[in-house]
């Protein structure tokens, strides 16, 4: 049985914590719109100070060390919005919250590195296997700090229902410890299931570890919520939550979705903790998601992951944690009905940095292509990079087929992704669009050898702006039974075409295009 909205009270709704924050950004906003209009006065003198000042920000984001359509982004509102843009800019480029949460993200990570150091010998067999197929763990070595594991088995999830079966079980199993860390968790049918065996769990004297985004306190859950889970002995944390504070800290989410238990298994994906996820309530027709559970070595990139941003969540000072109780046992061996073959990266990015290691995963995998790339992703909105690596293999002959939602859950984000359509279909590019819903899943995979899974979409949101995560797999047989999920979504989807572009509402299309000049910043 489906599970249903719960309704929400007109109390609540005005009295609520989303309308107070609201309510505190519009007061701000209308404070700085009354500085700008007692400068009015003085207006030749602005005008002059504008032409300078303006021309002097617009050369400074032009040479700044950013994606052009960032910089096109910025300088729109810059010339077009006099002051306002330039005061904006400004601002978002002076954050005392933001360096404060980088310095807490940088010391966590440095905290953690002695656990995440390379087997000299896992990296030589992976070179004696492909020189080629190397390059992309040279880079997560040397600039990320993920190695590359062995001894590691994956399980696929083609839905979040089978995600779900699968970690009930898991959990029901646990004898230690269990992390979860979630985008979005949501009261329902999935998330009272597995707080119920969390709670059982923490009774038994496992210890329990829950950390959400700070989002889910504007309209899921009561922002005392965390306080709820600590009563029951669950420690839990949310994750930069929402205030009523003009800050771009607050622009910065934590978007990935992970799961350890007892430091051998792991999961990540798009699944979030709701019922929508797992076809329990109809959101945008049928969800189409997909997960991964890993088990064996691999699993400490996971753990580690979790402790950073545990960490990081919070600027209170704390204890040091003997980080080395929540490794892979060493007498962990993997169960029969498991296979460990091949090499398997999990692997991070955070926004904090200068490193866009979920695109590079991507990038590598479309340059490295021989004969295929099958992208599922929710969104489609691309920097020229991401784009021209599309349309390049294409080009030279790559089977590049790109499947998107039919039913957008984000209107906006539609518009957008088809303005991508005619350019990228004029290269060579396949797109075609899920038919009975929505595709939430964000999977790559390549030439039967290779595959991405995890919580990254292809939006500037989760290449730039958001901590993101996901499992790399080389020569690993769970390749083999993503590709057999793409071609089995494919069979559920419409091809889309040049006269389909065509054809599309002007409105609409107009929309799109002006939406794509200021993308970045949304």
């Amino acid at each position: 049985m489906k599970s249903q909205p719960r309704p929400r009270s007109l109390f609540r709704i005005i009295f609520g914590r989303t309308t107070f924050v609201i309510l505190g950004l519009l007061l701000q906003i209308a404070f700085f719109f009354s500085i700008f209009r007692w400068l009015g006065n003085y207006i030749h003198f602005v005008y002059i100070t504008y032409v300078l000042v303006s021309s002097s920000v617009v050369i400074a984001i032009l040479n700044r060390p950013m994606d052009s359509s960032f910089k096109m982004a910025w300088i729109i509102p810059v010339l077009l919005i006099p002051i306002f843009g330039i005061i904006l800019y400004v601002f978002v480029q002076v954050q005392f919250q933001t360096r404060a949460l980088a310095r807490r993200v940088n010391l966590s990570v440095e905290k953690t590195k002695p656990y995440l150091v390379q087997d000299p010998q896992v990296q030589k067999r992976l070179r004696a296997a492909s020189v080629r197929g190397s390059r992309l763990v040279d880079y997560m070595n040397h600039i990320a700090g993920f190695p590359v594991y062995e001894n590691t088995a994956a399980k696929f999830f083609p839905l979040g229902e089978d995600m779900f079966e699968q970690l009930m079980e898991e959990l029901k199993a646990a004898k230690h410890f269990i992390f979860m860390e979630y985008f979005i968790i949501d009261r329902g049918y999935m998330w009272d299931s597995i707080l119920e065996v969390l709670r059982q769990k923490a009774a038994e004297g496992v210890e329990v570890r829950v950390m959400y985004d700070g989002m889910c306190c504007l309209m899921l859950l009561p922002y005392h919520y965390p306080q709820k889970l600590e009563n029951m002995g669950i420690r839990c944390q949310m994750f930069s939550p929402i205030k009523p504070v003009l800050s771009t800290h607050q622009n910065y989410r934590d978007h990935r979705k992970v799961t350890v238990i007892d430091g051998h298994t792991a999961f990540t994906g798009g699944v979030n903790l709701a019922d929508e996820y797992i076809n329990r309530k109809e959101r945008f027709g049928h969800w189409k998601d997909t997960a991964i559970m890993i088990k064996g070595d691999a699993v400490k990139s996971f753990t580690m992951m979790f402790l950073q941003m545990w960490d990081a969540a919070s600027s209170k000072s704390k204890n040091e944690e003997n980080y080395e109780q929540y490794l892979v046992p060493a007498d962990y061996k993997l169960p029969e009905v498991y296979k460990a073959d091949g090499f398997v990266m999990p692997y991070a990015d955070s926004p904090l940095d200068e490193e866009q290691v979920g695109e590079q995963v991507y990038l590598d995998i479309l340059n490295q292509a021989k004969s295929y790339v099958h992208i599922i992703t929710p969104y489609l909105i691309l920097d020229d990079g991401m784009k021209n690596a599309m349309a390049y293999a294409a080009k030279r002959g790559i089977d590049v087929k790109i499947i998107m939602p039919h039913i957008p859950d984000k209107k906006y984000a539609y518009l957008l992704a088809r303005t991508y359509y005619p350019e990228l279909i004029a290269s060579g590019v396949k797109i075609y669009e899920y038919e009975p819903g929505f595709t939430h899943a964000k999977i790559f995979v390549s030439d039967d050898e290779k595959a991405a899974v995890g919580s990254i979409n292809l939006d500037f949101r989760s290449l730039y702006l958001h901590f993101e995560c996901g499992t790399y797999l080389y020569r690993n047989s769970t390749v083999a039974d993503v590709e057999k999920d793409f071609e089995n979504t494919l069979e559920k989807c419409i091809p889309v075409t040049l006269k389909d572009c065509a054809q599309y509402n002007w409105f609409g299309t107009k929309a799109g295009r002006f939406l794509r000049l200021i993308a970045p910043l949304m």
